[in-house]
């Protein structure tokens, strides 16, 4: 084994073998992209982003030449668009293939040097700015090009002439196809593999000979070149829209430059990789691992690679202190300030390895790098998973519904039913299905034959019955006689269902106090959640007067900017058509006041939200500060063990170019309110209260009315 200095940031990924195997590309945390020369060790960089990309690292792939003189890679903008660049090692220069118009990746040379393939999109602009996420429901979609590298290279997809060929070609296409040589003669016939031809770039023009590859637009990534002019990639088959949910699907297509023909080579596929010589193929597919040739179609099943046969002997505790030692890196080299907000990181690290070195189970390393992390004393400092033993679960059936004892019989009365869409799979709730017409007030007498008067609690009768026939007894009265017997599906959590009652709940309650001119929207996250709750919500009460818009208890995530952008639209006109009213335009925005409630729990970009609100004089504040947690993280390295560190990478600050804001002080509302615990469970919001006596009273003053169609004009003089 042979170690190399490499210099650069500390973390380093995307590697990439030259073809003559003397050579390796690679970038560093720092999203800087160096090749080493294996045999004197000398490392040279190539590029660095000006911006953090969405992809890290993993967007600064590149592609070796088949002479392993040119590395093609991209580079991002500072308007997020990537450019798609080639470095000459000889000349120790890169040279920009792509203008920065149009947003492109996976540059991927031929297998013969003669082209460039890579994917473009010119409409990535609104997808591609990343954390502003005002368009995260819009989809991003490539096409296929290639740039042909050399001035004498025709145009290899150049219209085909439709004209008959002469005879004399026809008969030799009739030849038959030659016999297969023994294999003695094959041998013979062998000849000693030739070099590679140095690649040769025509730079001048170059624009002008990037063709588009006709297949139809789409969602593709993993572009590799095969041989005689083949190009594999991952085909990808999202979801209608981000925040539809599901997975999607995705297989392996290739693209044949020979027939132009692009077809279907592999069934569903996480990940693929050819071999150094084209010849062969790992694919992933849904937890299995093969090996298959790269000519021809798969066999089903051929090649999967057996991997249960694989084991590796564990030894926790080198494990753990591996663990604690990178966890420790990670935030050395990624923390978003570099003076580790003026923590001696080193002096902790000294600290809390005694400690890590003590422990007898991964849950208690897991709380002593949660207590080293602690130290620096920001937000999103999280530590968990890992290897560790978890006894499995046997699910309780919930039935959707608050329950209270009766001293008497023993007998379970039902208090409150929870609301449900019981359309949807996601909101049933189980009593208030179809044919159940179970009432609250009524009792529960028995589950499954078993009386509940019997039992210390009536869950201990729902074990194992989730998604199971459940057999309730109801009666109106504590009581068996007269019971009736009804069939339910007890659901697994009531989380959903609590959620939907307080929602609806708190609807129903500003309706009725502002006599059905006032909205409320409660967003749980800036998340797909959150985003669709605001949809769903926002949208059918346009109408409403003012908003009362309520992130308490937000979770946090990064659609904030379009939520804000959605209540930031003002109107420029009103808009009619003949026997209908008029409407704002543009539409789709509220035209009254608006305040926003937040608490201690409004967390992250929940933080973020109230904090964008005031600053663009939306309206008032009302509640309780803020968590105060904004210093964001992107996702976690792989530890050993599979468990996770989130690292905080990059915070917010001022426009005043001196002040670091929200974090570790939150955001202060315009007017204080604390809700009392014990009114709260009873029911008692003092903070909604607030709100709906203070958006009344703007209401005085800022109501907008949608005015009467005018007279119609006269056009005749």
């Amino acid at each position: 084994m042979k170690k190399f200095k490499l210099g650069g940031a500390g973390f380093y990924g995307s590697p990439t073998w030259s073809p003559d195997s003397r050579k390796i590309s690679f970038a560093d945390n720092a999203l800087t992209l160096y090749w080493i020369d294996l045999g004197t060790g000398a490392v040279k960089g190539i590029a660095s982003e000006y911006l953090y990309q969405p992809g890290g690292q993993a967007q600064m792939r590149t592609s070796w030449s088949p002479d392993s003189k040119w590395i093609a890679y991209t580079l991002g903008t500072p308007t997020f668009f990537r450019r798609v660049h080639v470095y000459s090692l000889d000349q120790d220069r890169s040279f920009p293939i792509s203008d920065g118009l149009s947003s492109v990746d996976e540059p991927t040379f031929d297998a013969e040097g003669k082209y460039l393939w890579f994917l473009a999109s010119t409409d990535a602009g609104p997808v591609n700015q990343w954390f502003d996420m005002s368009n995260s429901d819009l989809g991003l979609t490539y096409s296929l090009y290639l740039a042909v590298l050399r001035k004498d290279l025709p145009n290899p997809l150049a219209k085909e002439s439709d004209e008959e060929k002469p005879k004399d070609e026809k008969k030799e296409a009739e030849k038959p196809a030659a016999k297969p040589e023994a294999p003695a003669a094959k041998e013979a016939a062998k000849e000693p593999a030739k070099a590679p031809e140095a690649l040769r770039i025509d730079f001048d023009g170059l624009e002008n000979r990037i063709v588009t590859v006709p297949i139809p637009a789409g969602v593709y990534d993993n572009l590799q070149a095969g041989e005689g002019g083949k190009l594999f990639y991952r085909k990808f088959d999202p979801p209608p829209t981000p925040t539809s949910g599901g997975q999607g699907d995705s297989s392996i297509r290739v693209y044949d430059l020979a027939t132009r023909k692009d077809e279907a080579f592999g069934p569903a596929c996480d990940a693929f990789e050819l071999t150094a010589d084209r010849k062969k193929m790992m694919v992933v597919s849904r937890g299995t691992w093969s090996i298959i040739p790269a000519a021809g179609k798969p066999e089903p099943g051929k090649g999967r690679l057996n991997l249960d046969a694989i084991s590796v002997r564990v030894v926790p505790e080198a494990e753990w202190k591996q663990i604690f030692d990178e966890a420790w890196r990670v935030n050395r080299d990624f923390f978003y300030a570099p003076n580790m907000h003026g923590v001696d990181w080193e002096a902790m690290r000294l600290r809390y390895r005694p400690l890590a070195q003590a422990v007898n189970h991964r849950a208690d390393l897991t709380y002593v790098i949660g207590e080293l992390i602690g130290e620096l004393n920001a937000g999103h400092t999280y530590v968990g998973g890992g290897d560790m033993p978890m006894p499995p679960k046997v699910k309780v059936g919930m039935l959707g519904a608050q329950f209270e004892r009766d001293a008497q019989t023993g007998y379970y009365k039902i208090a409150k039913i929870l609301r449900g869409q019981n359309w949807g799979r996601t909101i049933r709730s189980p009593l208030t299905e179809i044919g159940v017409n179970v009432k609250e007030g009524e009792s529960l007498i028995a589950i499954n034959g078993t009386p509940i008067s019997k039992l210390n609690d009536l869950y201990e009768a729902l074990l194992n019955t989730v998604g199971k026939q459940v057999t309730l007894k109801i009666n109106a009265r504590p009581e068996e006689k007269e019971s009736r017997d009804v069939v339910v599906i007890p659901i697994e959590n009531e989380q959903q269902l609590y959620y939907y009652t307080m929602v609806q709940e708190n609807i129903e309650k500003v309706d009725k106090a502002t006599g059905g001119r006032v909205g409320y929207v409660h967003i749980p996250d800036m998340g797909v959640a959150g985003l669709n709750e605001f949809v769903k919500h926002y949208y059918p009460q346009l109408r409403k007067k003012a908003l009362i818009i309520d992130v308490r208890g937000n979770g946090g995530g990064s659609v904030s900017p379009m939520i804000v952008e959605r209540l930031r639209r003002e109107i420029a006109m009103f808009e009619m058509s003949r026997d209908t009213i008029a409407r704002p335009d543009p539409d789709g925005l509220l035209l009254g006041p608006k305040v926003c409630l937040m608490n201690e729990f409004s967390a992250s970009d929940g933080d973020i939200f109230p904090y964008r609100f005031k600053r663009y004089g939306l309206g008032k504040l009302i509640g309780k500060r803020t968590w105060g947690g904004v210093v964001g993280i992107r996702g976690s390295l792989p530890l050993l063990d599979g468990g996770q560190l989130m690292k905080p990478e990059f915070a917010p600050f001022g426009l005043d170019g001196k002040t670091w804001i929200i974090e570790g002080v939150g955001v202060e509302p315009d007017i204080y309110v604390d809700n009392d615990p014990a009114k709260e469970f009873a029911g008692i919001d003092e903070q909604l209260n607030k709100a709906i006596e203070v958006i009344l009273d703007e209401l005085k003053t800022k109501e907008v009315q949608i005015p009467l169609i005018p007279p119609f004009p006269i056009r005749v003089k």
